[in-house]
């Protein structure tokens, strides 16, 4: 038996539901505004009457961001990125 400290490790797995919230301020600009338009242009996102234009959806969930409204997710199963309502967070789960 090795009683070396150094050659006794264990590697612990995440857990499969280990979702990470991100600070959105500590992103890059550029990482910032690809995880927003990324979010914004999905299928389904456009709901009204007449065209936002992308920098108006942009900064409408930048300022959800600001106000703690919506907040950045990482999901270490799928290694994706999502934004998510804070409130939703809160009561234990996504809808």
């Amino acid at each position: 038996m090795n009683d070396d400290p150094e050659d006794s490790h264990v590697e612990l797995d995440a857990p499969s539901n280990a979702n990470v919230l991100v600070p959105w301020d500590r992103l890059s600009e550029d990482a910032l505004v690809g995880v927003i338009s990324e979010f914004v242009t999905r299928e389904g996102t456009e709901y009204g009457e007449h065209d936002v234009p992308l920098a108006r959806k942009i900064e409408a969930v930048r300022h959800q961001l600001e106000r703690g409204v919506v907040v950045v997710v990482f999901d270490a199963e799928s290694e994706t990125v999502n934004l998510v309502r804070a409130d939703e967070l809160l009561e234990g789960g996504r809808r």
